[in-house]
């Protein structure tokens, strides 16, 4: 894989600076007023649950676990779902007839959810060795200490080893890049023992 010609901390700094920047700006075009009910955000969430579990607490590692995930970033993705800049075969029909006032309510639903984390069974060494990464690409200048997330930027603390395994294999692949470019910059120099200890260490914050 071709690096880039300049690699190191300042770079990832600098990347993840200009995606909290833009974060903002897209705050700004969300809907004004947009505080939904949680109660018309429960009864539209029904149809979520054959996959994303009571409460948005998925079992199956297929699905993420949406319960207590940031509102501003299950807007988002739903939005893009719907606008088709993220794409995937069961959520992009899901999203496709949602109204803006879906969206929020269902965002708003989900965010107000206790998560119930699901631990894999990483070794130790797995685990620390993903708590290095992390801190050596800066994972918390935009998820925040104990990636609680923030805003736009997601929780993942306690999300399912294998599809954090997914999602970082994507954005290093390019095959979902709708973060304005923070965690594809983040993911380019990733090796797969990267991403797999990653995973693991997330998995396993409560």
């Amino acid at each position: 894989m071709r690096r880039p010609a300049r690699t190191g901390a300042p770079a990832v700094a600098r990347a993840a600076w200009v995606a909290l920047l833009c974060g903002e700006l897209i705050a700004a075009s969300l809907p004004s007023g947009a505080r939904a009910d949680t109660e018309a955000g429960k009864a539209k969430a029904q149809v979520c649950v054959a996959c994303h579990g009571p409460m948005g607490n998925s079992t199956s590692p297929d699905y993420p676990i949406l319960a207590g995930q940031t509102a501003r970033y299950l807007y988002l993705e739903l939005k893009d779902f719907k606008q088709g800049r993220r794409s995937d075969p069961r959520m992009s029909p899901m999203a496709a007839n949602l109204s803006s006032e879906d969206m929020q309510d269902l965002a708003d639903y989900f965010a107000a959810q206790k998560p119930v984390s699901v631990p894999f069974n990483a070794d130790g060494a797995s685990i620390e060795a993903g708590r290095k990464k992390a801190a050596e690409v800066l994972c918390t200048m935009c998820h925040l200490g104990g990636f609680s997330g923030q805003n736009e930027i997601p929780r993942v603390a306690g999300q399912h080893y294998q599809y954090i395994v997914k999602q970082l294999q994507d954005f290093r692949s390019h095959t979902r890049t709708n973060d304005a470019g923070n965690m594809t910059s983040v993911t380019r120099n990733l090796t797969d023992d990267d991403i797999h200890h990653l995973a693991a260490y997330v998995n396993n914050l409560q």
